[in-house]
């Protein structure tokens, strides 16, 4: 028995670093939940730039003038899901962070499509039970590097909007090549978290990252 659970054991710590979701005191600002999405920091200066690795998400669409709108609607979908609203009619814990994928917008009452992601456990990685609302699904995201911004406070659509601007704009100076038309907001507090918020802009890297002081 005691070899049958140390395979077992075994099996769970390589399943845990292949989907680089882990114990949460891996990470400095993951506080709230017992996993947490890892990842390889490259550098690091103004900003940092990570490497993560290909991991599975459940994730929402919701099509808005309003990001903070939008995140409301999509948040109540994705909890539905991990409180039971699967094929398997099973709970799912929490993990962090909450990411939310930003299009680009050319006039401030556009409607565009956000989607909102939930990081499944290091557990359902390999095998997650299917949504039982047809607005909810399965994804994975790539092996990817990103830049990175650090925030506190609220993540909201103006706190957004201007940390984007000041990570692009710190990319730009330094010539530094990342995907266009979109970036992710990303948030590890629940709401009911009042002070020391972390929260994130993310920037795909595209071509060799540049990674330079102001």
């Amino acid at each position: 028995i005691m070899i049958g659970l140390a395979g077992l054991v075994g099996f769970l710590l390589v399943l845990t670093a292949e989907a680089r979701v882990g114990n949460s005191s891996q990470s400095e600002f993951c506080t709230e939940t017992e996993q947490c999405l890892l990842y390889d920091l490259v550098c690091e200066n103004n900003y940092q730039v990570r490497h993560y690795d290909s991991v599975k998400w459940v994730s929402t669409n919701v099509d808005h003038r309003f990001m903070d709108m939008a995140m409301m609607k999509a948040f109540r979908r994705l909890f539905n899901y991990i409180m039971g609203e699967n094929e398997a009619g099973i709970k799912i814990q929490m993990t962090a962070p909450v990411v939310v994928r930003v299009p680009d917008k050319k006039m401030f009452f556009e409607r565009v499509t956000y989607t909102m992601s939930f990081l499944l456990p290091a557990e359902h990685q390999t095998n997650p039970p299917s949504p039982t609302d047809d607005d909810v699904y399965i994804n994975d995201t790539p092996d990817m590097k990103v830049y990175v911004l650090s925030y506190g406070g609220w993540m909201m659509s103006w706190t957004d909007q201007m940390k984007t601007k000041e990570l692009t704009g710190m990319l730009d100076t330094h010539k530094a090549k990342y995907k266009q038309g979109f970036h992710y907001a990303v948030g590890y507090n629940s709401p009911m978290k009042m002070f020391n918020r972390h929260n994130e802009v993310w920037v795909l890297v595209e071509g060799d990252h540049v990674c330079k002081k102001e």
